[in-house]
């Protein structure tokens, strides 16, 4: 055996240097016989005996030097074994499908299994998959909770190959030649101390009261300091009681900062300061509500508060009455269950109505677009500023991809009529080449870029004005000029109906554009049933005095047999899920409006007794369209925005792509089911 372990390397060369050094010697030897011959003799004596006697030590002691040279790498390694067997670390080897194969007295008694466990090693940790197992030249780190620890679990491969390639005892599968090794890192404290600075971070916020003027007004005055004095004490009290801190700023404006930890207290709670407020009540008819804007996570102290400015506008132009987080580029909202309540005051209108103005005197062309599939609000609003605009004497187009049967009749005496350009609506090609530097973008019924006609136009001019009556969403325009979002409003056709009247003096609408406005209302507000207010009453009576027909009007909306067999179907169709909430489907095939028919069948089943919110699903080009609708219970906009969709209180609607009807019915169920457990509904 010993005969057959050679040297071989540094060492090798190492044990022969004194056999080498022969050759030196003998060299020397020979040339000192030509200086002297009695020297030369007496060299070669001694270079003999040193040859004898490294010739002699190289075999004699070569055994014994291998002998220690195993026994130290027998010792080596039972070192390093023990080493690793009592590393501080846990520590453990598996084969490539995750098996324990062997494992540290560490990795034993973290685990407290048995040194001949064999099992997968999900067994033991579950958040470890087989997925999860790390490929070639990887290193996964992945994070679990064992036994109340927080561990931080570094797996990786080590290559056997060569190893198994020269052994004659075992063999294996060439791509699974290899061992994982895992190593447990305990990160508890770690943990513990990140979550405690995560908890102590500065999170600042802004507290409006919405209707403060409106409230005082239904009150005596002397009264009218009493109240604000329990709203301010009510405020107080509640942020103190979670350790946080209010300033008052103006009359109805607070500035708060709390700790993060405080936050999530709120959220647990779902800020029940929304509805505590609505109880201070000494004699006042209407119930004061507040807004809060959150920001958190940003970059500095500055950017923290302007994330909170950002909040608290996407909660007043979401109606108010709610709460918006801002946490970087992600958006959460809480409340806004009730309805938004009308502002008596037009000042904003007349203020709105002359910088509308203005953007549009500064510029040759006008082009309005509103939402996809367009309906009868989106094309009455886009004629009263199309209306605007020619008072003005620009040149104006209306972008319209698809008429819709809802429209046609409208839009017919409008390309039937001399009085008006051939090229008054265009579709998104025709558009894209009119709209540059030089133009104004009016995008009505709509806030969200991704909705309308031709988001391209967006991006082609830095002019852009949006009005629109929906709530406003994370997903809004951003580069408008001009942005008049008002909630309350019934419709874009009331906002616009009172642009308008403030828009220039003696202003001439003719009938055809006054039927056009009107007709929008009168859809949206379903015949004025639907949040309708003292202003939507005087934008339609405003309306009625330019020359709109309500008889006209009704002959124009007449449906066809095909429309009208399809809503009855819809609605004979229709189940109760949890006894609130009506749930059908309107067939499509046929039809040339299906979406139409589908919002008009779910505004019929809230005629039904015990209904407080109807959902009919459509499936028109393989997408499933959700119209929703409640008359005052059920907060749709709320429930449609889960599913990636948005609107109003009461009518609101989403859009759901890849997925079969029954599909969307089923997801709609679980939202409803998932909202009513945690108290949303």
């Amino acid at each position: 055996m010993k005969d057959k372990i050679k040297l071989k390397g540094q060492l090798k060369t190492y044990m022969r240097w004194p056999l080498l050094l022969t050759v030196l010697l003998i060299a020397m030897n020979a040339m000192m016989y030509f200086v002297d011959l009695k020297a030369g003799a007496l060299a070669t004596g001694f270079t003999a005996v040193y040859v004898v006697i490294a010739v002699l030590l190289y075999f004699q002691r070569r055994p014994s030097i291998l002998n220690e040279l195993i026994s130290f790498a027998t010792q080596y390694g039972q070192v390093q074994k023990n080493l690793v067997q009592n590393f501080a670390l846990p520590y453990a080897l598996m084969d490539a499908d995750g098996k324990l194969l062997w494992m540290n007295d560490e990795f034993l008694f973290l685990t407290g299994k048995e040194k001949k466990y064999r099992k997968f090693i999900g067994n033991v940790f579950p958040e470890i998959t087989v997925d999860k197992l790390p490929m070639q030249s990887e290193i996964r780190d992945i994070e679990i909770a064992y036994n109340n620890h927080d561990y931080r679990v570094n797996m990786r491969r080590v290559e056997i190959d060569e190893l198994l390639r020269d052994s004659d005892i075992v063999e294996a599968d060439q791509d699974r030649s290899y061992l994982i090794t895992i190593y447990l890192f305990d990160e508890t404290e770690l943990k513990k101390y990140i979550r405690k600075n995560q908890e102590e971070q500065l999170v600042t916020g802004l507290l409006y009261l919405d209707n403060y003027d409106e409230a005082l007004e239904s009150i005596e005055e002397v009264r009218s300091s009493l109240l604000i004095a329990l709203i301010d004490r009510k405020i107080n009290k509640y942020f103190a009681s979670i350790d946080g801190v209010v300033k008052k700023l103006e009359k109805d404006k607070y500035f708060i900062v709390m700790r993060r930890k405080s936050l999530e207290m709120l959220k647990t709670k779902k800020f029940s300061i929304l509805e505590e407020v609505k109880t201070v009540n000494i004699g006042n008819e209407m119930a004061v509500t507040i807004s809060i804007g959150i920001g958190m996570n940003a970059d500095t102290y500055a950017h923290t508060s302007e994330y909170a400015r950002i909040a608290m506008e996407l909660a007043l132009g979401r109606g108010g009455d709610q709460v918006v987080i801002k946490d970087g580029n992600n958006t959460t909202y809480y409340g806004g269950k009730s309805q938004m309540m009308e502002k008596t005051t037009r000042v904003k209108a007349r203020v709105k109505a002359h910088a509308l103005k203005e953007f549009m005197s500064s510029k040759d062309k006008v082009v309005v677009m509103g939402h996809k599939i367009t309906d009868v609000d989106t094309f009455g609003a886009a004629i009263g500023i199309y209306r605007a605009a020619k008072t003005l004497g620009k040149k104006a187009y209306i972008v319209i991809n698809t008429p819709t049967s809802s429209i046609r009749p409208l839009m017919d005496g409008f390309l039937h009529s001399q009085d008006y350009d051939s090229r008054m609506f265009v579709n998104s090609h025709e558009a894209k080449e009119i709209v540059d530097d030089n133009t104004v973008v009016v995008v009505v019924d709509t806030n969200r870029p991704n909705y309308t006609e031709c988001e391209e136009l967006l991006s082609m001019t830095r002019t852009i004005v949006v009005l629109d009556h929906h709530r406003q969403s994370k997903d809004v325009i951003q580069n408008a000029v001009l942005s008049y979002i008002e909630p309350y409003a019934s419709s874009a056709c009331e906002m616009v109906a009172e642009i308008l009247q403030y828009f220039s003096d003696g202003i001439r609408i003719r009938n055809i554009e006054a039927d056009s406005i009107y007709a929008g209302i009168m859809i949206d507000t379903n015949n004025f049933l639907t949040k309708t207010g003292v202003r939507t009453f005087e934008a339609a009576a405003f309306l009625r005095r330019c020359g709109a027909d309500v008889t006209r009007v009704r002959k124009m909306f007449r449906e066809n047999v095909e429309d009208y067999r399809a809503k009855g179907d819809a609605i004979r169709n229709a189940e109760l899920f949890r006894e609130w909430f009506a749930i059908s489907e309107c067939p499509s095939e046929g039809l040339e409006s299906p979406t139409v028919v589908g919002a008009q069948a779910a505004n019929e089943l809230l005629n039904v007794v015990g209904v407080k919110a109807s959902f009919v699903l459509t499936d028109y080009k393989n997408i499933i369209y959700i119209s929703a609708r409640s008359i005052d219970e059920v907060n749709v906009q709320i429930i449609m925005e889960r599913l990636g969709g948005g609107g109003h209180l009461n009518i609101a609607g989403a859009q759901l792509e890849h997925h079969s009807v029954q599909e969307a019915k089923d997801i709609l169920k679980q939202t409803l089911q998932k909202m009513l457990d945690e108290g949303d509904i």
